[in-house]
């Protein structure tokens, strides 16, 4: 693909010669890779048992954001580990028969489907104190309509103001693929200055 070629190499020199190249390939379709956002679990606390003390669950946080195929989760923990499992393992806190299991302490976790995803920690007790997750990544046929955060019921969230839209990965994407194609037109018009008469 003509924008895989500008995002990997960076030289005009070095694209496909001739006009063919706009026609033969949709210019402005950034690569799978390049369109993922990334979301860390947990934020400024990260991966952990919880406590009682958070301003909400780890499945509230993921209710507030919008999952798409290529984006990233990432889980930072201690002494602790990720098991990606079934409904049913989810449902019983069963650790014995992971899909996935990641203990590095810093794992990244990339979509490469729509659907539900099921996390849950591997330390005994720790699933039904409520160190779990469910993702549900969007089809790419759905409408991306914004939302609006629910309003908090005794005492916000992680510093949100429920009133406003949840914070969401949509706005963010259009930035970066408007920049890319702004990118791709400017390399264009430079390789096409730049070609011999």
């Amino acid at each position: 693909m003509w924008l895989n070629c500008i995002c990997s190499e960076w030289l005009p020199a070095q694209l496909p010669q001739g006009p063919s190249v706009i026609c033969s390939s949709p210019p402005f379709s950034p690569p799978q890779w390049w369109r993922g956002f990334r979301f860390e679990v947990g934020e400024e606390r990260g991966w952990r048992k919880p406590t009682g003390e958070e301003p909400e669950t780890y499945n509230e946080w993921a209710s507030k954001n919008r999952f798409h195929i290529g984006d990233i989760v990432y889980f930072k923990y201690q002494k602790d580990s990720v098991l990606v499992v079934s409904s049913d393992d989810y449902l019983t806190c069963n650790t014995l028969n992971p899909i996935s299991k990641f203990d590095d302490g810093s794992t990244v976790f990339q979509f490469d489907r729509s659907g539900l995803f099921y996390f849950i920690s591997g330390q005994p007790g720790h699933c039904r104190l409520g160190q779990r997750l469910i993702i549900r990544v969007m089809h790419p046929s759905e409408v991306e309509a914004p939302e609006l955060a629910p309003s908090p019921s005794s005492g916000g969230g992680w510093g949100g103001d429920g009133g406003l839209p949840a914070d969401n990965s949509t706005a963010k994407r259009s930035g970066v693929s408007y920049f890319v194609t702004a990118l791709a037109g400017v390399l264009l018009i430079l390789y096409l200055f730049m070609q011999e008469p």
